[in-house]
């Protein structure tokens, strides 16, 4: 997800988004340890994906 997009977003789009990535994240992380992935890239761009959304949330409360 581009950082755009996100800037885009609204904020309960945000939180949404957050929650929905933030499950997947752990569910590829939990079968990731049990089975290998085929691509384990996949762990890094979810991961990265969670902190823009999080960054983004953070950002507009301090506003």
């Amino acid at each position: 997800m581009k950082q755009s997009e996100i800037i885009a977003m609204s904020n309960e789009e945000l939180t949404e988004k957050l929650a929905e990535t933030k499950k997947q994240y752990a569910d590829m992380k939990m079968s990731h340890s049990v089975t290998p992935l085929e691509n384990p890239l996949q762990l890094r761009k979810s991961r990265r994906t969670v902190a823009r959304l999080a960054t983004e949330l953070n950002k507009r409360e301090n506003q």
